[in-house]
């Protein structure tokens, strides 16, 4: 099974000026296709070769699982922003209340997990398989399908997702991501129409 570039929602100048064109160039066309292309080479000739992505990303360790999970990861993160903003719908706006309290406590556990991992990783928006939320974080390519989470938003904190735009100022960069959310596709997710749209 060949995997592929995922085609992004939106040109790349379209999340300008809170994701710049530079950022997505080498964030998704070289970064992204990077770890696309070693996945494709690391699986030939392995048991991972005719898996479906997700089931790699579960079962796969070193260099297999990190460029499975990296590709999933990205792949999951890209189709969450929007280049217009989108409303937080009602239903999630409830889920978020009755989980963290309010909207604003989600989005500083959220953000503030983000700005607080050390070094490169990935903060995650989850539900459980009885449906309770909760925010997880992992370094490198870490990717909460391992512990049987339903990934709802990716937060991804490598350097190369910011640092032309914003330098070292991780904190003002993940304000921006959370105006780029497209909250709909979120809602969907923790409805479970698309929980496993990339499983």
């Amino acid at each position: 099974m060949k995997h592929n570039m995922p085609q992004l929602p939106y040109a790349q100048n379209e999340l300008a000026p809170r994701m710049s064109a530079e950022t997505l160039s080498y964030h998704y066309g070289k970064h992204l296709q990077t770890y696309v292309d070693n996945l494709n080479k690391l699986v030939v000739g392995t048991p991972y070769e005719d898996m479906p992505l997700g089931d790699i990303v579960r079962k796969a360790e070193g260099p297999v699982f990190n460029n499975a999970a990296q590709t999933w990861n990205h792949t999951f993160f890209f189709d969450s922003l929007s280049p217009a903003p989108v409303a937080m719908p009602g239903e999630l706006e409830r889920e978020l209340v009755k989980h963290f309290g309010s909207v604003n406590a989600f989005k500083e556990k959220l953000l503030g997990t983000a700005a607080t991992l050390f070094g490169s990783g990935w903060a995650w928006l989850v539900a459980d398989k009885d449906g309770r939320l909760s925010v997880k974080a992992g370094s490198n390519a870490y990717n909460p399908l391992r512990e049987g989470f339903c990934p709802l938003l990716a937060v991804d904190v490598w350097e190369h997702a910011y640092y032309i735009d914003y330098r070292n100022r991780r904190p003002d960069y993940l304000e921006a991501l959370w105006e780029l959310t497209d909250w709909q596709k979120v809602a969907r997710r923790l409805e479970g129409t698309e929980c496993n749209v990339y499983v």
